[in-house]
């Protein structure tokens, strides 16, 4: 339930109904906007049923919530959520720049992680994403290099300025993992796993969870509100693309999920290209079409020599064709109305600070 207030409500008014509510047992959110004060109640709206919120002193309204998502809904808060990803100079994701987040699938090793910082940061990118820990089909694939990766990860932020994105696939690997990124990555494959996502909920680092590979867009909302749930509001959504009967692309991606999303919920949505489509000259149409919906972001998966890449080394870009892209988003993101978010900058003699 969201109680919308009066314009011009006084403090002393606002305090008397959270006073209210949260006697009658809720929990309360309050959301500030532009135009409009919301206070979100969490709870059973059952519980709510007797009180005279209404006749409140400046209460507007009283809407329920209907959707079994309540504070991912884009009715709880006032304004769109915007995530900022490190601490000082930092990176944002939903506001009116695009967002690009790009690195190798994987951390192969030093040099080649170096190498792709400075080339996607150089081409534009304000996040470097690159797995430490990769969940693969085959046991006997290629896994990631582990608390070595994340160390390297450190290294090459204090070198660049980017943020970090990194995924995280167990909740005895979230503090570990969150003590070395900026922002941890939910793959597809975990979802739904529920203990994951509390558990990262309560490390208070900004979250990036993919959608399911056959998930609906409902269950990635109500994903998502795991992690509200613990308290930190601080996600941002990504539609990679789902499995359906094609075989012509590694995913579907659905692009009319954006949209969707953007309408269902204030939190970010950036798009997958990559995963998406499987194949490099896949990437540059589907990053156009992704901003075309509404995408906040986008990531991609860049590396410096594909025909070595350990994984995922069809779908990866080379340093030529990402700097292609990059400069062929510019006129779609303006017709979309949007700005190309600036590289991060790192400031003389000091490293990035999270």
């Amino acid at each position: 339930m969201i109680i919308v207030t009066r314009p011009g409500i006084t403090e002393i008014q606002l305090d008397a109904i959270r006073e209210a509510v949260e006697r009658a047992g809720f929990q309360t959110h309050l959301s500030r906007g532009e135009h409009r004060t919301i206070l979100g109640c969490i709870g059973d709206e059952r519980m709510l049923s007797e009180v005279p919120l209404a006749t409140l002193p400046g209460v507007e309204s009283v809407i329920p919530i209907l959707k079994p998502y309540r504070q991912v809904a884009r009715d709880f808060r006032a304004e769109a959520t915007i995530v900022t990803v490190g601490e000082g100079v930092g990176a944002s994701i939903g506001g009116n720049a695009l967002a690009v987040i790009a690195g190798p699938c994987s951390v192969e090793g030093r040099d080649m992680l170096f190498e792709s910082a400075h080339v996607v940061k150089a081409a534009g990118a304000t996040l470097l994403r690159g797995g430490a820990y990769k969940p693969r089909s085959s046991p006997y694939a290629f896994r990631g290099l582990g608390e070595e990766a994340l160390m390297l990860l450190t290294e090459v932020r204090e070198e660049t300025g980017l943020p970090i994105v990194t995924e995280v696939m167990d909740t005895r690997q979230v503090e570990l993992v969150a003590a070395h990124a900026d922002m941890l990555q939910i793959g597809a494959r975990n979802m739904q796993n529920f203990a994951l996502l509390s558990a990262v909920g309560e490390v208070r680092r900004p979250v990036l969870l993919k959608r399911g590979l056959s998930a609906t867009v409902e269950e990635l909302l109500l994903a998502a509100e795991y992690i509200l749930a613990r308290g930190y509001d601080h996600v941002i959504l990504c539609e990679r693309g789902i499995r359906t009967f094609e075989t012509a692309t590694r995913n579907t991606l659905d692009v009319s999920a954006v949209p969707v999303l953007k309408r269902e919920t204030h939190l970010p949505v950036i798009v997958d290209p990559s995963h998406a489509g499987g194949k490099a000259w896949l990437v540059a149409p589907l990053s156009f079409a992704a901003v075309a919906a509404g995408a906040d972001g986008l990531i991609i998966e860049v590396h410096p020599k594909p025909s070595e890449a350990k994984s995922d080394a069809e779908q990866s870009l080379t340093p030529t064709d990402f700097n292609d892209v990059m400069a062929r988003l510019r006129p779609f993101a303006a017709a979309a109305g949007r700005t190309m978010a600036a590289a991060t900058p790192l400031m003389a003699g000091a490293g990035a600070t999270r």
